[in-house]
């Protein structure tokens, strides 16, 4: 029988779509969800502490978010335009693919210019290409620019690139919140949500209780939040997003598997990553490269036995992963007892551990 997109679909009140992060990270509420009893807890997210012991591991995706979010204007017209910058194609070129809005007002050989508070033009780019209705191929012309340029303004210019439901402007404390403590790869358009939750002390605390920690990297992109548009969830095609693995982390991981402990993948994109790449003894192989897989009902996990997670957006591919590892009717139980409970939804709400 094949999954259906409807069947992951359901009734959130607005109200309950969180537009600021829990006062104190470790703090947001935590369901408990265990799949084997299917009982439901309800926690606060420091908690998550008393549901491990020395030797467990947790698998941490390490990504870091980029201001990818900038406004630039038009020339000729002065035209004020978003350009949210997606992935860059060619570091040497300095070509990105980014989308554009309004998209209607930008065509190949247009030039854009990016200036800060004070009116000093940083960057300029000029349009190389249409990749979608939205897209763009983008160049940023730089002559003999010293080290680090491009960054340095990229940091002045660009804005944290919080989602657009949350209906509000940036805040200064942003910055800081829509990343985790444990970010060092720069790379992502969007944060890992599960991981905004561990603040450096509860990380000192599991260390100290002897927990190993693993760390991955998947640079996640729009594509991880792009509304399914297909019926049969077979036939959905994920966006490539880039990740790695080193020997490191796959040995402490395999290490745990051989201990039989607990192994738990902190958020659908480092749970995306590890099954992305298991080797032929059903074990996790160092690998790097692009992943589009798309994990959905029924399936079949090979490395983790729990998983840390955010709650989604209805008919989300985030929602059918935690489904497919939950069970459909287990999780969609707990989605009804987080809006009874008034739990806070999306990127900056609260959290589930599935066990």
């Amino acid at each position: 029988m094949r999954t259906k997109l409807s069947q992951f679909n359901f009734e959130l009140p607005e109200g309950l779509v969180a537009q600021d992060p829990a006062d104190r990270r470790d703090e947001s509420r935590l369901m408990v969800v265990d799949r084997s009893t299917g009982k439901i807890e309800h926690k606060i997210f420091k908690d998550v502490l008393d549901y491990f012991n020395e030797d467990d591991c947790m698998i941490f995706n390490n990504t870091k978010v980029f201001p990818a979010r900038m406004y630039g204007k038009k020339e000729k017209t002065g035209a004020s335009i978003e350009v949210f910058l997606l992935r860059e194609l060619n570091r040497d070129a300095k070509l990105w693919d980014v989308l554009v809005d309004p998209a209607r007002k930008i065509r190949v050989g247009n030039k854009l210019y990016f200036t800060d508070d004070d009116g000093n033009d940083l960057l300029t780019a000029e349009v190389v290409d249409n990749t979608t209705s939205r897209g763009r191929t983008i160049r940023f012309l730089l002559d003999d620019e010293e080290e680090g340029y491009f960054e340095k303004s990229l940091n002045i210019l660009g804005q944290t690139p919080l989602p657009k439901y949350l209906n509000r402007e940036n805040k200064p404390s942003d910055k800081e919140r829509y990343q985790t403590v444990y970010a060092k790869e720069t790379g992502a358009v969007a944060a890992p949500t599960a991981g905004l939750h561990f603040s450096e002390e509860l990380m000192k605390r599991m260390e100290l209780k002897g927990i190993n920690f693993a760390e991955l990297t998947l640079h996640i992109g729009l594509g991880t939040f792009r509304s399914i548009d297909v019926e049969d969830l077979s036939k959905h095609k994920m966006d490539a997003e880039f990740f790695n693995i080193n020997d490191e982390t796959a040995a402490i991981v395999n290490a745990a598997m051989d201990r039989k402990s607990k192994i738990c993948a902190v958020g659908t994109t480092s749970m995306r990553s590890i099954e992305s790449a298991v080797s032929a003894t059903q074990q996790l192989k160092a690998a790097s490269g692009w992943t589009n897989k798309f994990i959905f009902p029924p399936f079949d996990f090979h490395i983790a036995n729990c998983m840390i997670t955010n709650f989604h957006l209805p008919k989300s591919s985030l929602l059918i992963m935690a489904s497919a590892f939950g069970g459909i009717d287990l999780i969609r139980e707990a989605y009804e007892v987080a809006i009874k409970e008034k739990y806070r939804f999306f990127s900056y709400g609260d959290a589930m551990l599935i066990i």
